[in-house]
Order: structure tokens, then C-alpha cells, then sequence
């Protein structure tokens, strides 16, 4: 059992003990190691102006995926190379950063670095084979820029040529032979488990210990609340837990599979869920995100719950007694409560993928298209006999303390007509069947009509 955490920056070894472990890795990379190129501006994951790639193990070498280095702690990047700006032009401008330049994609360039990394993943994986404005603008979504509008920015990266792989800068194999593996770490009120019965025993006995594997949100109370957790708890060298697969017509997600995980799976696969992972966050915040957290969150307006109940998703939860298969709707007792033992981890999620022939369709409405936080979300999975609808699921997100399905509503459009007058006979009954509030995202009176306007709206999407 290892008592400090390992891990590489831009090539070098570093090794980090005590209390340092808890500090954001922005945080030392700008105080500890004077690498400022990573910026802090938001410290909530939104801006991008701190990202970094991390690169993890993975098919016998790294791959490198651009994350929010604001909202991450040096204890999950335990077994990783960073690779920061300063790592890209250690050797001089590569061909990104000069296209920035001579497309003058930096005015303040307080953002610039972030830009400049989140555009290095994007060559990584797309090698500059078929980018383009679309392309570049879906990978720089979590990069926000006040000065230039962006077209120079994206004019840049269509004009690079010949960026080196990261590979190439940094060759992997000594990072591989110098990293951890498999091994367990604890450090102070921190423990990173080899072996799920490891982990089970170490959560019953501090119940109030918070699982972190994006700290997505973690992330954000620690630097915003003050928030300082009595134990710490990641799931990362645990074999098995990161499986997602499609398997005998479920789509099968372990507990600390990343939403990119899925959302790369289900490319072309199935359309409604892709297109709402799209919206859901930035590569930056997906690359860390994973389903299990956005569940164990409770938030009733997470994007992903809508869809796990129209498709009557379980969890399968494990503890001392073994693992148990919970239904997703009986998972919720009320707003932020949760039927799971004190001892339990989300161990799998189990998802029924509905036939082509039924009609899925996810709704999110925000202030923003893109990385924002729900309003109101919806989901409904239909099945048509001819012109009549056979059956169907409807959930609501943003109008009650957990998310609803509606009852009354798909019983009233059983056997009905598909047609818009009979979904317009069913808004009355989605409103009587809600309990929204106002906040700050949204009125109750706005979500009251909402609920309203997503059945007509689905009528037409449908049709």
C-alpha cells in the first residue's frame, strides 16, 4: 500500500504526500511548479482556461483526453502523465500554437492556453482527418473566449498541419515503466483501493466518505463551499468498474465508466442519446463525468435520468451482502435521498435499449444550448400499433424533487390516436401531475407551460 500519490508532468516524475494531495492540480501546477500557462478564472469547470491532457494507461500505451485541471485533485491523477502548454513547446511553437499566431486567435490570451490544449486532444484523436468548422467547434465547446468570437480561433485550427502526436513529444514507454500499477494508495483521510471488497469495507466504516471519480461537482464545493470531506473514496484501480459495453440488447455501464465512454459507444448507435450527451457537458467535464456519479448525484435535473427511466434502467448495487439489482425509480425516496446502504457502491448500471421500431425522443431546455445546467428535461419512449399509440413512458426533470414519470398522462394516451389533439387533450394532465418551483433557471409558471408545449413538441418530432 503506497502512501503517496505518483504521477508525471510534462515528461518528470513527481511524487505528493500529506495534505498536498488534496490541492486542485491547477493549483499546483501554478504555486508548486510555476507552470502558468494553466490559467484559474472560473474554478468550476465552465471556462476550459486551465485544461490539460491527462494521459492514462490504456491498449499498452497512453491516451491522452483534455479535462478541467480546476476541478481535479492530485489524488486522481495518481498513474497519469499531465501534459500542460508548456510540455507542447518545450521544442519551440508546434504548427497549432503557430496558426494561432498568424491567424491571430489571442487578443487578451488569458484563454488561449486552454484553447491550445483542447485543440492538441482534438488532434489526437481526429489526427486532422475530416475536421472541420463543425468539428472544431464541438471539441472547443468547453472553452469559452470574451475577445476574439471565436472565427479566428477556428480558423487556426483548420489551417494546422503536421501537429505532432503527443507520443512524439513525450515517448511513453519510460512513463509506463515508471508508473503504478494496480496498487492500492492511502493517504491521510484519502484511500484508493486495489479491490472492490477493499473499497465496500473501507465505505461502511466511514459512511459519510464521498466517492470522487470526476469531481464534477466535488470539484466545485470544495472550491466554492469550503467543503471538506471527512474521507475520500475512488474507485480508479479497481478492474472492471470501467466496462461499457451493448450486450443481449442492454447497454451494460460499470460505476465508474465515463459519460465519453458511452457517449463514444453509442456514436451512431442510437441518436437520441447521443445528441443529449452532446449537450450534456464539455469533452473536458465528460471525460471525467461518469453515469454512476450523475445518478448517485440526485440532482432532478440530471441529464441522464430521464432516458434511465423511460428504459427502465437498474442499478446493480454491491455491499457486504453481495450486489442487488435496484429498479432506477425506486433508487429516489425523495430529494437527495437515496436507497443505498451505507456500505453499497454503484457497481453497474443495466440499461434495456428499446427496439428501433418504438420512438425515443430526450428533450433538454437551457439558458444555453451547450454546457449549461437543465431548466427542465424530458424524456418519452413510445410504441405505435398503426395510427394508434400502444403504449408509452414519460419523465420529467425540473418539476419536482426527483424526477417523475407521469402516470395519469401515459395511461390518458394509451390507445389514443397519434394526433395532436390528443396530445394537446394530455398537457392539462402533465401540468396537474408536476410540482415545479422557481429558481433561478426558470419559473414555476415557465415550467408549468413547458410541461405543456414538450407533448406537442414530441408529437411533431415524432410524426
Amino acid at each position: 500500500m503506497r502512501n503517496e500519490v505518483i504521477f508525471f508532468i510534462n515528461g518528470a516524475e513527481h511524487r505528493a504526500r500529506g495534505d498536498a494531495v488534496f490541492q486542485t492540480v491547477s493549483r499546483y501546477l501554478r504555486y508548486d511548479q510555476r507552470a502558468t500557462g494553466t490559467k484559474i478564472v472560473c474554478e468550476e469547470g465552465d471556462c476550459g482556461a486551465c485544461t490539460v491532457l491527462v494521459g492514462r494507461p490504456e491498449g499498452g500505451g497512453l491516451r491522452y483526453r483534455p479535462v478541467n485541471s480546476c476541478i481535479q485533485f492530485l489524488f486522481q491523477v495518481d498513474g497519469t502523465h499531465v501534459v500542460t502548454v508548456e510540455g507542447l513547446s518545450k521544442n519551440g511553437l508546434t504548427p497549432l500554437q503557430d496558426a494561432m499566431v498568424r491567424c491571430h486567435g489571442a487578443q487578451c490570451g488569458y484563454c488561449t492556453p486552454g484553447f491550445i490544449m483542447a485543440m492538441a486532444a482534438m488532434w489526437e484523436g481526429a489526427r486532422g482527418s475530416g475536421l472541420g468548422a463543425r468539428e472544431v467547434s464541438a471539441a472547443l465547446t468547453g472553452n469559452l473566449c470574451r475577445c476574439t468570437g471565436y472565427e479566428p480561433i477556428i480558423m487556426a485550427a483548420l489551417e494546422v498541419e503536421g501537429q505532432p502526436r503527443i507520443d512524439e513529444m513525450f515517448p511513453p514507454d519510460p512513463i509506463l515503466r515508471a508508473l503504478p500499477d494496480g496498487e492500492g494508495v492511502r493517504v491521510g483521510s484519502f484511500f484508493k483501493p486495489a479491490t472492490l471488497e477493499e473499497a465496500i469495507e473501507f465505505k461502511a466504516a466511514h459512511p459519510k466518505c464521498v466517492i470522487v471519480q470526476g469531481a464534477t461537482d466535488f470539484g466545485v464545493w470544495c472550491n466554492k463551499r469550503g467543503f471538506v470531506p471527512e474521507a475520500v473514496l475512488s474507485l480508479d484501480a479497481i478492474e472492471g468498474l470501467d466496462e461499457v459495453r451493448i450486450e443481449d440488447g442492454e447497454l451494460i455501464a460499470g460505476g465508474r465508466t465515463t459519460l465519453a465512454a458511452i457517449e463514444e459507444l453509442v456514436a451512431g448507435k442510437m441518436p437520441e442519446l447521443e445528441r443529449i450527451l452532446d449537450r450534456f457537458g464539455s469533452p473536458q467535464i465528460k471525460n471525467v463525468g461518469t453515469l454512476a456519479g450523475n445518478i448517485a448525484n440526485a440532482s432532478p435535473i440530471a441529464d441522464t435520468l430521464p432516458f434511465l427511466y423511460v428504459t427502465g434502467a437498474r442499478l446493480e448495487l454491491t455491499g457486504r451482502g453481495g450486489t442487488r439489482s435496484v429498479p432506477i425509480e425506486s433508487f429516489y425516496r425523495g430529494y437527495k435521498t437515496l436507497d443505498l446502504r451505507p456500505d453499497e457502491i454503484i457497481t453497474r448500471i443495466r440499461v434495456p435499449l428499446p427496439p428501433r421500431s418504438d420512438t425515443l425522443r430526450l428533450y433538454k431546455v437551457s439558458k444555453r444550448s451547450h454546457l449549461d445546467i437543465s431548466s427542465f428535461t424530458a424524456a418519452m419512449l413510445m410504441r405505435r400499433s398503426g395510427d394508434r399509440i400502444e403504449s408509452i413512458r414519460i419523465a420529467y426533470g425540473g418539476v419536482a424533487p426527483v424526477i417523475l414519470r407521469l402516470p395519469k398522462t401515459e395511461q390518458f394516451l394509451a390507445g389514443r390516436p397519434f394526433a395532436l389533439e390528443t396530445f394537446e387533450q394530455a398537457a392539462p394532465i402533465a401540468r396537474d401531475e408536476i410540482t415545479p418551483i422557481s429558481d433561478v433557471r426558470g419559473s414555476r409558471d415557465f415550467r408549468l407551460q413547458l410541461a405543456g408545449n414538450v407533448l406537442r413538441k414530441f408529437f411533431h418530432d415524432a410524426g
